[in-house]
């Protein structure tokens, strides 16, 4: 197995690895890093969202917002700038 097979992503994953994913992940301190295009996994685990360039996206400085990837939604009406739901 390559590199590239092993780094896949969650997609790949059955659901009980999934589960045992998030609940090590949730049981790690400090920071982590996630992309994904499973929008349900980083909702399930964040507690803090990081917005380089703002809201507008062209800001010098980044936003955090603290809270889920869901109450960031909430609160700036979108995922990424230029991107609403």
């Amino acid at each position: 197995m390559g590199t590239r097979d092993r780094l896949r992503g969650s997609h790949d994953l059955d659901i009980e690895s999934i589960v045992w994913l998030e609940r090590f992940l949730k049981s790690r301190s400090g920071t982590l890093l996630m992309t994904s295009h499973d929008r349900a996994f980083p909702r399930r685990l964040s507690n803090c969202v990081l917005e380089p360039g703002g809201e507008s996206g062209t800001e010098a400085q980044p936003h955090l917002y603290l809270g889920s990837c869901v109450e960031y939604v909430e609160r700036t009406g979108h995922e990424a700038p230029g991107v609403h739901v």
